[in-house]
């Protein structure tokens, strides 16, 4: 039976008025999971906000991890494609085992249909001439969603000046940069990958599954591609300083990854990046979904988590 979703009521990270979000509660099989609803922030628009605490640490200081795309991270009944990450219980099992340190998750929900626009790494972007910028304003239109251009700045200053802050003042978590991560899946491996190369002061390592190096559905003709390695030549962190994982598929959307993540790879090794701070891994036959991220969720977490890689968490 699943637990009980702990409700965390009365909080708000900042002052200003409190929207109600008539959403379904999630529910967890391992660990606790107290929502922050309805919050205002002063750099993006209110969503919700999970954190996951594991069972069995009490005592103990807790590694932070910061996910994109709540929604989908604990429970396939309130997911929009009944598909979900199992979060609680892969990270339960890998803390319980000692495969990893004990850490915390923190689950932020994506922004709807602006969710391209706040994902998508803004300074690529402002790298891209005019017909590739307009390529992703097409994307936007030919998708449904309202044409709005990437504001991932804002979303990235949102998980630093605001949510960081206050996670740190209220759980009992260490704060430095190693014990801080990333981790998301096709645009949430984007602003994954964004964060750790804006904020490596911040952030220790970032976890890109299916990353979405096509920015859009087409590769006729993308110069978008070319963007994002122009601006990781520029932008990434000295060569194995953090963490950094990519992997990918080769079915459904994952089609189109494996040219595009073998060119990046390219530009870290150029860069010196080695393993065992960078590791991308390819996953024959496997598609774009969460229930193929959920099925090798242990690996890139073991990356970022590992007891063997991060000491003194006691």
């Amino acid at each position: 039976m699943r637990a009980i979703t702990k409700v965390a009521t009365g909080v708000a990270l900042l002052l200003g008025a409190v929207q109600a979000w008539a959403e379904k509660a999630p529910q967890v099989s391992a660990g606790q999971l107290e929502q922050l609803q309805g919050v205002t922030f002063k750099s993006v628009q209110p969503r919700t906000v999970e954190v996951w605490l594991p069972d069995n640490v009490d005592g103990k200081k807790l590694a932070v991890l910061y996910m994109h795309d709540g929604q989908m991270l604990f429970d396939a009944t309130t997911s929009w494609n009944g598909q979900e990450w199992r979060v609680d219980e892969v990270a339960q099992q890998l803390i319980d085992n000692g495969t990893t340190i004990p850490f915390m998750v923190v689950g932020v929900h994506n922004a709807g249909e602006h969710r391209r626009a706040e994902y998508f790494p803004q300074q690529a972007f402002d790298g891209l001439d005019e017909h590739g910028q307009q390529a992703f304003f097409e994307f936007q239109k030919q998708s449904g969603v309202p044409v709005r251009q990437p504001y991932s700045d804002d979303y990235l200053k949102f998980l630093v000046e605001e949510l960081k802050p206050y996670i740190d003042r209220h759980y009992p978590v260490h704060t430095g940069p190693e014990y801080t991560f990333l981790m998301g899946s096709s645009m949430g491996g984007l602003i994954s990958m964004y964060g750790l190369t804006q904020y490596p002061e911040v952030f220790g390592g970032a976890a890109c599954l299916s990353t979405h190096w096509p920015g859009i559905h087409d590769l006729n003709n993308n110069p978008i591609p070319e963007a994002f390695r122009d601006y990781l030549e520029h932008k990434l962190p000295e060569a194995n300083s953090r963490k950094l994982y990519f992997d990918y598929g080769d079915q459904t959307l994952d089609a189109l990854y494996p040219p595009l993540q073998q060119a990046v790879d390219k530009v870290m090794a150029a860069q010196g990046w080695s393993s065992p701070q960078w590791q991308t891994r390819f996953f024959p036959g496997t598609n774009h979904s969460e229930n193929a991220w959920a099925d090798r969720l242990a690996i890139p977490l073991t990356f970022l988590l590992g007891r063997a890689e991060l000491q003194g968490e006691e």
